[in-house]
């Protein structure tokens, strides 16, 4: 009997894989994804139980809602404690705070309370006996008055001692209570000063405010009968003798009244006295000012000493400002290095109270002193602040848009279509299925429509759109992999049905394992007679490409690309895979992507192929292209149309850049053309930093130097060989290598010649090649000369290991060993004046040359340790003195040469590894 696949069933049924897959997994069948294939019988099973369960269908959804509300209860369930415990944790400190300011607050108000009333009743008191005494006679006598007076004072006075007596009893328990934390205390001290401090400027506040009143009620022009009235009063209040006449003549009062009893008072009589002379003048020239008025003041301190001090008396107090009294903020956003001035005035203190804090925690510190990070957020702890540190933006970084998970508004995603990269070995159809693809899709229904090659393009298949990226072999794809730009969502890898897996298959799967996306698996030709398409599965099967039929994760399509066989298939394999994937993207956001292509064109300048990948990218948009900047001035799609819009996964070409980006940039679209620039700038400048600063590359010259610095922790290696036998046997061996716990790591190795793609992928991977039995092409050892990547020739396999262990053992800092050549003794010396001292010595053993060092042991012990200065057979130079010859030595910087010396020569030997 024949069988069906599953998405064949759902394709008839108009349903969705996923659907058809559940339904038989619940009759009970052992299907594992919707490539599954089941019994003509049993797909009429499958076909039937969707018919009669179509009323079922609706009410099925409701068990999954149920348990989504399940886990939404359950992923509710531990968040509530957490803001509990977070909420109730921060106003412990703030609360306790404001606690003990308002208790010292009260008190000290009640203080003043107490205070004020004992001082109006006892007045109150006073007058009324003085009252009820007099009876509202003035002119008794004022013996009785003082006797009553001095009652009244003496009781203010036991009054006024009662309540100190009671404030310091109440204030004792508090002196003595237990002994608390240091920090406790401080505060507790700092919240009692800042109380008594807002009680004494409140004081003073009202006795400036008082004494205003008073002087304005003095100024005011009174009449006799009122001046005569006020003057009684005060003479019963005092029982004192005095006369009217002195009341009104008051000196402030009098003087104020004329000054303004005269409003047309001569000009020119400004400076004279009313009844006396004439003042003296101020200088009023711009000479000699600053020595008159501002560093001279014996003038005016000599004159009327004893009147200025009179009127100041007289005078009311100049009222004092009052501090105002800050709140303390909730939060405080700081950076690594802000100074205790800064932070003083961010929250409104003194600086020498934070000052006195940091001392109390230990740190010694000046208001100009920079502080870290965890130093102000121990501060702002003590102050009861939540402490937060600043985030510098960098407006010129694009790659933040690419990471931060905040960019996207997740109620606005959508879905967009998948982007897809043909990858395969030469002579598999990969160019044939790309034509198939473009013929058959993009050009079907456009009248003369002309597909302008522009490096991507999109076709459309049963309503949905697929992006293609035309690659050709896989150097693009991986030089994209080397600068981070990993733009493909599924990667087809196209086999011929007859060659089988061949080297560059191989390293199509090695490229896309490393940019982690998944593989479709078209095999192709089909359609030729020697076509085996199960050897393909087994042989992907060995490089770790398995079917979804021998329990991998792979799809695997069997098409024929020249006479298009299966396209469609491969097409809703391709949509099935990114339905599973549910790639999504946000079109309200500014435009971000990545460069496909760029080129500069003689007329329109520099031309850049942008995939869009989030947001929506206009006309008119200011971008930065990696290290460029512009505005979009045109747009055309993959048919070579203007366009005004694109959305994501959007193949377009733009013009309007400054310069021609590099292919893998990223992109972005900034606010407006000024930050624009301003970014792409900076940019610029930090590539040509970056450049200036790059470390050299590794190669087997500075390989240990590298390893030293600690910037390497395994070498890559790239091996080709011309037979296999050899790629596995030189790999073995070189892995074999150890040195102080570096390895070398194989990144890729195959047999053939040395291809540009070896050095694109040494070039990300940091590594260099070895060729064994092969040769570069000329592209490649052109590229490798430009990108700085080295290549080393060999033909015999002991040859390689050993220029690796020279490279990472050779090139250690090496050892040396004493290694003593001869001896000889002095048997007479010869002082030459301007010369030295010179020894006639004889060999004893060895010898002794002219480029060894010598020591110089006089009974048993050296003496010197030097080198020499000249070496002589009877009046020859020579180069050694063997043994049992004789000869003449000077030795450098040293003349006190004896005879029956002994002179050790000696060299420095290196130890080989």
């Amino acid at each position: 009997m024949s069988k069906k696949r599953l998405y064949e069933i759902a394709k008839e049924l108009g349903k969705e894989s996923k659907e058809v897959v559940a339904r038989a997994k619940e009759l009970g069948l052992e299907v594992k994804s919707h490539s599954s294939s089941v019994e003509a019988d049993v797909a009429e099973k499958i076909v039937a139980s969707f018919k009669p369960a179509a009323p079922k269908a609706e009410a099925k959804p409701v068990a999954p809602k149920a348990s989504e509300a399940k886990v939404e209860k359950k992923s509710e369930t531990p968040v509530a404690p957490k803001e509990e415990k977070v909420v109730a944790a921060r106003p412990q400190s703030r609360n306790f705070k404001a606690e003990r300011e308002a208790r010292a607050k009260e008190q000290a108000e009640r203080r003043k309370q107490n205070k004020g009333n004992n001082r109006d009743q006892q007045q109150n008191g006073n007058r009324q006996k003085n009252e009820n005494r007099n009876g509202g006679k003035t002119g008794q006598g004022n013996r009785d008055n003082r006797r009553f007076n001095d009652q009244g004072k003496k009781q203010q006075g036991q009054q006024n001692r009662g309540n100190d007596r009671r404030q310091q009893a109440e204030n004792r328990p508090n002196q003595a209570g237990p002994r608390i934390d240091f920090k406790a205390r401080a505060a507790a001290l700092k919240a009692e000063q800042n109380a008594e401090y807002a009680r004494s400027s409140e004081e003073r506040f009202k006795q400036s405010q008082a004494a205003k009143e008073a002087f304005a009620q003095a100024n005011k022009r009174k009449e006799p009968e009122e001046i005569f009235e006020e003057a009684a009063k005060l003479a019963e209040q005092t029982q004192q003798v005095v006369e009217v006449a002195p009341v009104v003549k008051e000196p402030v009062v009098d003087t104020r009244r004329k000054k303004q009893a005269r409003p047309d008072k001569d000009r020119d009589d400004y400076d004279r006295e009313e009844d006396g002379p004439r003042k003296q003048q101020k200088n009023r020239s711009s000479q000699n000012q600053v020595r008159n008025q501002r560093n001279s003041n014996w003038n005016n301190n000599k004159k009327n000493k004893k009147g200025n001090k009179q009127n100041n008396r007289n005078q009311a107090p100049k009222p004092i400002t009052e501090r105002k009294f800050h709140e303390l903020p909730t939060e405080f956003e700081y950076t690594d290095g802000m100074t205790v001035a800064e932070i003083a005035k961010r929250i409104k203190r003194e600086p020498a109270e934070i000052v006195k804090k940091l001392f109390m925690m230990g740190v010694m510190a000046t208001q100009n002193q920079s502080l870290d990070g965890e130093t102000i957020e121990l501060l702002m702890v003590d102050y009861g602040i939540e402490a937060k540190q600043k985030v510098e933006v960098d407006n010129a970084d694009i790659e933040r848009f690419f990471v931060e998970d905040d960019y996207l508004n997740e109620d606005e995603l959508v879905e967009r279509p998948p982007v897809v990269t043909i990858m395969g070995h030469v002579d598999h159809g990969k160019t044939t299925l790309l034509d198939t693809l473009r013929n058959s899709r993009v050009a079907t229904g456009e009248a003369g429509g002309i597909t302008q090659h522009i490096g991507a393009y999109q076709i459309e298949e049963n309503g949905k759109k697929i992006t293609f990226l035309d690659t050709p072999g896989h150097a693009a794809f991986t030089s994209m992999r080397a600068r981070g730009a990993s733009v493909t969502d599924i990667t087809i890898l196209v086999v011929a049905a007859d060659d089988g897996v061949m080297p560059q298959t191989i390293e199509a799967i090695n490229h896309s394992k490393a940019a982690n996306v998944p593989i479709i698996v078209a095999i192709n030709k089909i359609d030729k007679p020697g076509a085996n398409p199960e050897r393909v599965i087994g042989e992907l099967a060995e490089h770790g490409v398995m079917s979804t039929a021998w329990g991998g994760d792979s799809e695997f399509v069997e098409i024929s690309a020249k006479f298009n066989q299966n396209i469609d298939e491969l097409l809703e394999t391709v949509l099935l895979v990114a339905e599973i994937q549910e790639l999504k993207a946000d079109p309200t956001v500014r435009a971000i992507g990545t460069v496909i292509e760029a080129r500069l064109d003689k007329g329109k300048g520099a031309v850049a192929t942008l995939l869009v990948q989030q947001g929506t990218l206009n006309v008119q948009d200011p971008i930065v292209v990696g290290n460029t900047f512009g505005r979009v001035r045109a747009m055309t799609n993959d048919l070579g149309r203007r366009v005004k819009v694109a959305g994501p996964s959007t193949p377009v070409s733009i013009t309007g850049l400054n310069e021609a980006p590099m292919a893998g940039d990223h992109f972005a679209v900034y606010e407006d053309e000024k930050s624009a620039r301003a970014a792409g700038e900076e940019r610029a400048k930090r590539a040509l930093m970056k450049q200036r600063q790059a470390t050299q590359r590794v190669s087997l010259e500075n390989l240990f130097d590298t390893l030293k610095a600690g910037e390497l922790k395994s070498v890559n290696v790239i091996i080709k060989a011309d037979v296999q036998g050899s790629v596995e046997a030189l790999a073995a061996s070189l892995q074999k290598i150890d040195v102080e716990g570096v390895k070398v790591t194989i990144v890729h190795s195959a047999v053939g010649a040395i291809n540009e793609s070896d050095v694109t992928l040494a070039e990300a991977s940091n590594a260099f090649i070895i060729g064994f039995n092969v040769r570069p092409t000329p592209q490649a050892r052109q590229q490798a000369e430009a990108d700085d990547v080295e290549i080393r020739l060999h033909s015999i396999i002991y040859k390689v290991i050993e220029e690796m262990e020279e490279a990472m053992k050779g090139m250690l800092d090496p050892e040396f060993e004493e290694k003593v050549i001869g001896e000889a003794i002095i048997r007479e010396t010869f002082k030459v004046s301007k010369v030295g001292t010179i020894g006639g010595f004889m060999v004893t053993s060895g010898k002794v040359t002219r480029d060894s060092k010598v020591r110089v042991i006089r009974d048993g012990v050296v003496i010197y340790d030097g080198e020499l200065a000249s070496l002589k057979h009877y009046k020859d130079d020579v180069k050694e003195v063997t043994n049992g010859r004789e000869g003449g030595l000077m030795i450098d910087g040293y003349n006190d040469i004896k005879t029956d010396d002994v002179i050790e020569a000696y060299i420095m030997e290196e130890i080989k590894r």
